[in-house]
């Protein structure tokens, strides 16, 4: 199983980027998945998943601001940020899990890729 991110880079605040996770060597349609970051010095956060019926979840950092989506005729799911602001600066990652779970869990999850900086200027 193979996760790639990709999309990040450096937008100014109150900008928007469209973050892509590609997903290889499963079946995406029975597998959950999740979006979360990582900044300097700080620990590891959620920010959305998608259960495998297409059901999103956000946290609280992203409700309002970041929509989750998938195409898993493309086995890749999305990130859409809007409003961007400085402190959501960090590398942005991918996991994915097998579940059929209505509700996507934040953790366990299986496989990870190998994240994508987002950088958000003042």
């Amino acid at each position: 199983v193979q996760l790639q991110a990709s999309g990040g880079g450096l937008v100014q605040t109150g900008g928007s980027l469209r973050l892509s996770c590609s997903i290889s060597g499963i079946n995406l349609d029975e597998h959950v998945v999740g979006w979360f970051r990582q900044a300097p010095g700080k620990s590891r956060e959620d920010v959305a998943c998608i259960s495998s019926r297409g059901s999103p979840r956000y946290a609280d950092v992203a409700k309002g601001r970041f929509t989750i989506s998938r195409d898993n005729a493309k086995n890749t799911v999305y990130l859409q940020m809007n409003s961007l602001k400085p402190e959501d600066t960090a590398v942005y990652d991918c996991k994915v899990r097998r579940s059929d779970i209505a509700i996507c869990p934040y953790k366990p999850y299986d496989y990870w890729g190998q994240g994508t900086q987002v950088t958000v200027s003042s």
